[in-house]
């Protein structure tokens, strides 16, 4: 059995908070280059080259690719064959979190409660969703969310009548409704079954998909290329100025659902896009 000191978990935590914040994954930066060669608008290239110009600057200086460093979200996969010794797993990635936020110089984004508001002053603590799988290992996936763009998700509790049309409606309407508020060219991450919940969570974790990659499901990937060609076609554009390339992509992951229902979570990011992915 391996064994993981909590010590290594907070360590590469911290290092994840900091690397994702500072530099654009390569499958981001590889989109981002190739919808700025495919934008038709003058202003809309404009605007990629700008883009362009802050990951430059951003990895040049070792500085924020955008101001918004987010709430930390994390997708921790555990092996049901590790042993975690040195204290909780939850506590030792709040520590990283509270040291990558503060020693990397990143803005405190959180508040301790909903309503008092009072700012806990080190980005703490994360959102962390668990799943057991089988191995001996630990793989963290940080995906710090802004909220310009998180402000723009929406749930559908659709009709199963409502069927694939109704599903891409959605989607589009989402989108739509989200305008320049979600800091396009954007990704938008989809969830589609289980329940009110648990489309959500899909939602969340489809924006850390290699953009480029499409779903196993043949179906799937078919729809994610049509909604993909429905929102560039709205006209919103880069910065929400009128283009031709509004989305870099469009990720959806499905699971069963009730023979009553059909859950829809959308959950947009801003063309930053953070992930990041280490396995000990």
């Amino acid at each position: 059995m391996k064994v993981i000191n909590t010590s290594d978990i907070t360590e590469k935590v911290r290092d994840l908070c900091i690397e994702a914040n500072h530099r654009l994954s390569p499958d981001m930066k590889e989109a981002l280059k190739r919808a700025g060669e495919e934008e038709k608008s003058p202003l809309g290239k404009q605007i990629f080259s700008q883009l362009e110009e802050n990951l430059k600057i951003a990895d040049e200086d070792t500085i924020p690719i955008c101001q918004d460093t987010g709430m930390a979200v994390f997708f921790v996969k555990v092996g049901q064959d590790v042993h975690v010794e040195g204290g909780s797993l939850t506590d030792a990635i709040n520590e990283g979190v509270r040291r990558g936020y503060t020693e990397g110089f990143l803005r405190k984004s959180v508040v301790k409660d909903p309503l008092i508001r009072e700012n806990t002053k080190d980005n703490t603590p994360a959102v962390i969703h668990y799943d057991i799988v089988p191995g001996e290992n630990i793989e963290i996936t940080i995906a710090p969310k802004g909220f310009g763009s998180e402000n723009m998700s929406r749930v559908f509790m659709l009709k199963p009548a409502d069927g694939e049309s109704g599903v891409k409606d959605a989607i589009v309407q989402a989108v739509k409704d989200a305008g320049p508020n979600a800091c396009p060219p954007m990704v938008v991450g989809v969830g589609i079954g289980g329940t009110f919940e648990k489309c959500a969570l899909m939602a969340k974790e489809a924006l850390t998909r290699e953009v480029g990659r499409h779903s196993d499901i043949e179906y799937v990937a078919k729809m994610e290329e049509e909604v993909l060609d429905r929102i560039n076609r709205t006209g919103i554009g880069p910065g929400g100025l009128g283009g031709t390339v509004t989305a870099l992509a469009v990720n959806i992951n499905t699971y069963a659902t009730h023979i009553a229902g059909l859950p829809v979570a959308v959950n947009i990011c801003c063309h930053v896009n953070r992930h990041r992915t280490v396995v000990l």
